[in-house]
């Protein structure tokens, strides 16, 4: 197992203790530190990267939702994990609309954190047991989409070829492909009419 880097973003020491507690002696975890709030985390992150961030959705001085969305477009390889007392669906889904790759619950355990980390690190979604039921309960089963697949969706409806993707994206047809398929998997659709009618009914495009 590869080593994560893994920071942590909240306003309550508690919780910053405890989650360190359960991670800083794990074997594949390297502990970078904390801040307590959006600013003095974007000003550690001019001086070095962690490969993972632990975000509170509330801080004192922004939103963990916006600060998600800032830290992912100036540094798009670090993988961000929200994090919250709130079991609502709203903020798990504009989480990940932001660019996060998993959301957890302050309550998760260590085995779900320690899951958590290495999930988003291979570039897959993760959700922890409770924020994965929240989603399907309260969206009848609306499947929960990366934003990168939420792009191609969105160009997929509109017509767009795989390479034409791919150049728009910048990205190479194989990635496409990959995002294509995933896509008819997770909205259980044969085809490509199917899926954009799907996504037009659960009114995601």
């Amino acid at each position: 197992m590869m080593t994560a880097r893994v920071f942590i973003v909240d306003d309550h020491y508690m919780v910053i203790e405890g989650i360190r507690s359960l991670l800083q002696n794990e074997k594949g975890i390297e502990w970078m530190g904390h801040a307590m709030n959006a600013d003095s985390c974007m000003a550690f992150l001019l001086q070095q990267q962690p490969d993972v961030i632990l975000m509170d959705i509330n801080l004192p001085d922004k939103s963990g939702i916006d600060l998600c969305a800032e830290v992912k477009k100036r540094y798009p390889s670090i993988f961000i994990i929200g994090l919250s007392t709130f079991n609502q669906q709203s903020f798990i889904q504009r989480m990940i609309d932001n660019g996060a790759s998993g959301y957890v619950l302050k309550n998760a355990t260590q085995d779900e954190l320690l899951e958590g980390i290495e999930t988003v690190m291979k570039g897959k979604l993760y959700l922890s047991g409770e924020a994965a039921l929240s989603l399907q309960q309260n969206h009848n089963e609306i499947p929960v989409l990366t934003r990168r697949e939420k792009e191609v969706l969105e160009l997929i409806a509109n017509g767009m070829t795989n390479n034409e993707i791919a150049a728009k994206l910048f990205v190479s047809v194989a990635t496409v492909d990959t995002h294509r398929k995933n896509l008819l998997a997770k909205f259980d659709a044969r085809n490509i009419a199917m899926l954009v009618k799907a996504a037009v009914q659960m009114q995601l495009i």
